[in-house]
C-alpha cells in the first residue's frame, strides 16, 4: 500500500505540535505566501474561509508538477481573532499586541479558524470553527510583562493561549484548540472523511 503524504501549507509550530499531538506528522511544510488583507467589509469568519482555501489551492497548484507529491493531501488553515466585526491583525511591533490587549480586556472576542483541505483527487473540503473567549480585565501590570515576554509576536490577536495569556481566560465556549491555531476535532473529521488514515500511528509507542 503507497505511504498517504499529507502537505501542511503552513510554517506555524503550533500547527505542527497539534497534528503531532494526533500521531500525526506532515510530509512537507509549505507556508504559502498570500495577501492576507481583509477585503473592504469582509466579516472575519469569511476572511478565515477565504484564506485557508487560498493557502491550500496555492499549495496545490505548487506541487502539481511535482511528480513525489501527486496523491498527497493538502491541509491548510488561517485563524482570524475579532472582536465584533473588528478583525485584529498579527502583531508584529509592541504597540500592535498593546492595542489588542487594552481592546480584548474584560470583554468576549470570537476566534475564527478556517480549514482547507485538498484531497489526491483535487476535491476541496473545507469548515469554519469558531470560538468564544472572556477576558479577565487586563491590569497595566498585566499588559506591560504580558508584551516583555515576547509570546506575543506573530499572534492573531496579539496573544498565544498555550502560553502566558491563558492566565488571561476567564471563560472559553467552543474548541480550544481552534484559539491555539488548529481545530483538531474538525481537522480529524476532515482528513478521516475524505480517506486519509488518522489512526495509522495509534498504536505505536
Amino acid at each position: 500500500m503507497t505511504p498517504q503524504k499529507l502537505i501542511l501549507a503552513s510554517g506555524s509550530p503550533r500547527r505542527v505540535d497539534l497534528l503531532n499531538q494526533a500521531k500525526i506528522v506532515p510530509d512537507r511544510l509549505m507556508p504559502m505566501d498570500i495577501d492576507e488583507t481583509p477585503k473592504k467589509s469582509e466579516h472575519p469568519r469569511s476572511l478565515a474561509r477565504r484564506l485557508s482555501n487560498q493557502k491550500a489551492e496555492a499549495a496545490y497548484a505548487a506541487t502539481r508538477s511535482e511528480s513525489e507529491w501527486q496523491g498527497a493531501w493538502i491541509l491548510a488553515a488561517d485563524t482570524v481573532v475579532a472582536v465584533g466585526r473588528r478583525i485584529l491583525q498579527k502583531a508584529e511591533y509592541t504597540e500592535d499586541a498593546a492595542g489588542c490587549l487594552h481592546l480584548l480586556s474584560g470583554r468576549a472576542h470570537w476566534v475564527h479558524t478556517g480549514v482547507c483541505l485538498v484531497t489526491p483527487s483535487g476535491t476541496i473540503r473545507q469548515k469554519v470553527v469558531d470560538t468564544k473567549v472572556r477576558f479577565k480585565r487586563l491590569s497595566s501590570t498585566d499588559i506591560e510583562f504580558y508584551i516583555a515576554s515576547g509570546e506575543w509576536r506573530g499572534k492573531a490577536g496579539g496573544y498565544g493561549i498555550q502560553g502566558l495569556a491563558g492566565s488571561f481566560v476567564q471563560k472559553l465556549v467552543g474548541s480550544y484548540t481552534n484559539v491555539v491555531g488548529l481545530p483538531l476535532f474538525e481537522t480529524l473529521q476532515l482528513l478521516s472523511g475524505e480517506g486519509f488514515e488518522v489512526h495509522a500511528h495509534w498504536a505505536e509507542g
